[in-house]
Parts: C-alpha cells; structure tokens; sequence
C-alpha cells in the first residue's frame, strides 16, 4: 500500500515532509477543526490518510475529508472513499497494513469513550484496531465535557496511556459546545501542527534549559510617550519554538509584542528593560543556556513624568537620559555563567561589531544581523560569530534560521572542552 505524499517545493526543511500521518477521527464537534488542520499538514509535506468511527460520519463527511487530505478515507467497512478507491483495498486488512507504513497515528478529536478503549485494549472498530495493532507512535488530542475530562475514570486512563508512551496533546481550558467552561476543548490546529512539528524533531536539546528574552523594551517618558524601538519579537519567538521542539524546557522572557505563545514554552512578560533584568535573574541560576534575543533600549528617561507633557510651540529643552543594565553582560558575568549567546543588530561592518560584542561580553557565540534587512520582516540573514570562526548560513525564514541556530549550540555543548 502507498500512503500519498506532499512533494509541496514549500514545505521543504519541515520536519513533517515525507512523513506519513494516520489522522482517526471519532465522534465530537470539535471534528470540524480536523479540516484546517489536515489542510495545514499538507501543506507541510506530509502524506494522510483518513480513519473516521460511525460516530465521527454524524459530524462531517468522508467526502469533505477526503478533499482536505489529498488522500483516502477509511470508515468502518473497511472501504476507501473517493478517487483513491481500488477493488483490491476492499478485501486488505486495512488495520494491519496501514500502519506499517505510517511514520506515526493521530487521532483527534479523541472521545472519552475511545480513550477508554485505548487504554484497556479493546478493539470494537477499524480505528481502535488499528491502534491495538500499530507499530508506530501514537499521538491523542483529547475533547470532551470537562465533567467527563475530570471523571476520576478518565484520569486512571490517561494515566494508563501515558504509562504505556501514548503522547497526548491537550486538552485546553475554554468555553464548550455544551455550555460549560474548563478543560476539555481541543487544541486548536495550528497548536496540533505546532506539536506535531515538534514531535518529530530531533532533540538535541534534550534535558537542557534554556532562557530566551524577546521583543523591544519600552522607557516609558511620561505616561503616554517613551523610548522604544521596532523589534517585532519575530526571531526571539521562533528560537523559543525551535529550542522547545528540539526537546529543552523553555522560558520566555518576552517584552511589549503581539505574538502567540510558542507551544510548549513558558512565557513571561516584561515591558522596561530593569523588569526583563528581574525576570531573567529570576530564572538564571536554573539554566544551561541563555539567548539574549531582545532589543532592549540602550537608555532609559533619568526621570519619568507623572502627568503627560503637554504639547507647546517650543519642544522640552532636553529629557536627561541614564543608561539601562546590560542584561546580556550581567549574565555572561555570573560566577557560573550558563552558555551565552546575544544578537548583534548592527547597520554596518557586521562581522566587526559582532566580534567586538563576543569579545567584549565574554560570550560563547553572537549571531549578527543587518537592521534594514531583518528587523520585523519574516526573513533575515544572520552571521554567526564565535571563538571558533564565522560563518553565514543563507538567508531563510526565521524558524529555519532558528532551528540552524538551536542545532549549532547543540554542537557546541557537545563536543568537548
């Protein structure tokens, strides 16, 4: 049997491509949300074949999924569904021969009632007998009534799940279908595909913590006015998600920014450069590694307004500025300091500047960066700078970047000293 395959030109470097995915639906109304995110694996380069229960076909059809995957469908007659059906798959012994070819099975929503099932053994239908009778990784994203969710029952089953090395994904806490509010929703889709990701990355970070600080810091003036700067939180974001998928346990330091939360990471925010300080030595003495990713204003106001300045024909006459702590320099500096990297955001001569900071800060590695071609944009080009050399990898996406970065650190703590 040949399970499909994305060759998407897009999707090249995702830890997904090539991969071959079982997605099993069971009955919920959060099945609706498994059609994002087989358009989202897809995307990915990931090939998919479909595993939906009786009670899965009252919520949505085989037809719909079908288009969403790209590839077959299987309902409980054992039949597939669409351009993809053959005489010969009729009569195969589909819950042997599936997942022999498949990298890993997914099943999501996942009811209570099939948790139940998975966690004694049972087999009552083609996904669970499937699941009885796989040889690969099994990944469950859970939904249901939060009742049912806290059901001590349910719990000795996701207990006995996670004892027998089932990865559960969820559930989150929210508003429900029925009214209720708690834990027991599903993880939305591109929380699933974030985990997914995750999951088949290599982790060599495994064990490892890491602190991250990302994002601008903001001095404030007077109450409405202060100094800032445009850094999106872009890079220091997708370093936190590349460190966590490679398996470390992650915190986020984040200043003023909009961005999601990377999953798996714990966020922490921080809005002056003094409270980044506080945050990160807070955390410090806890770590391996600490990549000091924010743009944190240089200065701050020597005094801050308590009411706003007003607006006049004749601009203030000056705001005394007094320099910020040097974040990146207090840590490097720490008796037992932890494995340093900071950015070099520069306008010009690159490579000089970014080895003047490595030497200057007593740091393991400075990755450079020229502002006007990466500062909020979704791409960059980056140097990296350490004792042993430079060298620039091409420009790329910043998760790409990211991920390249997580994996030279990697490297380094493990060759030896």
């Amino acid at each position: 049997m040949n399970l499909p395959t994305n060759t998407d030109p897009n999707a090249h470097g995702s830890s997904l491509a090539g991969k071959h995915l079982i997605v099993g639906l069971t009955g919920g109304i959060a099945a609706y949300k498994v059609c994002e995110l087989l358009r989202r694996l897809r995307e990915q380069g990931a090939g998919l074949s479909v595993i939906m229960t009786r009670a899965a076909g009252q919520f949505i059809t085989p037809t719909t999924l079908q288009a969403l995957s790209g590839g077959p469908v299987y309902t409980d007659t054992d039949q597939w569904a669409g351009e993809h059906a053959q005489a010969s798959d009729a009569s195969a012994m589909a819950h042997i021969d599936l997942s022999r070819r498949a990298d890993a099975i997914i099943v999501a929503p996942a009811s209570a009632h099939f948790l139940a099932q998975t966690a004694q053994g049972l087999a009552s239908d083609l996904l669970t007998t499937l699941v009885l009778a796989r040889n690969c990784p099994l990944i469950i994203a859970p939904a249901m009534n939060v009742q049912m969710w806290q059901n001590p029952a349910t719990q000795r089953n996701v207990q006995t799940l996670q004892q027998d090395g089932v990865t559960l994904l969820g559930p989150a806490s929210g508003d429900q279908a029925c009214g209720e509010v708690g834990l027991g929703r599903m993880l939305e889709p591109n929380e699933l595909l974030d985990a997914l990701m995750a999951f088949f990355e290599p982790k060599v970070l495994q064990g490892k913590t890491v602190l991250i600080t990302a994002g601008p810091t903001f001095e404030p003036i007077d109450p409405v006015r202060g100094i800032t700067n445009l850094s999106s939180g872009k890079t220091g974001f997708a370093i936190a998600r590349a460190a966590a998928d490679a398996g470390a346990h992650v915190t986020l330091i984040a200043g003023p920014c909009a961005l999601p939360t990377p999953y798996g990471v714990q966020r922490h925010n921080a809005k002056t450069a003094q409270q980044m300080l506080d945050a990160v030595m807070h955390h410090v003495g806890k770590i391996d590694i600490f990549i000091s990713v924010a743009a944190v204003a240089d200065w701050r106001a020597a005094s801050i307004s308590e009411q706003k300045i007003k607006k006049s024909n004749a601009a203030p006459a000056a705001i005394n500025l007094t320099p910020n702590p040097d974040i990146l320099a207090t840590v490097a500096a720490m008796p037992k300091a932890p494995y340093c990297v900071g950015f070099a955001a520069e306008s010009q001569d690159l490579e000089r500047h970014a080895r003047s900071k490595l030497q200057a800060k007593n740091l393991q590695l400075v990755i450079g960066n020229l502002v006007q071609d990466s500062l909020g944009a979704d791409e960059a080009q980056w140097t990296f700078v350490s004792p042993q050399g430079t060298h620039s990898p091409p420009r790329a996406d910043k998760r790409s970047l990211a991920r390249s970065l997580i994996a030279h650190i990697a490297q380094q703590l493990s060759e030896p000293l």
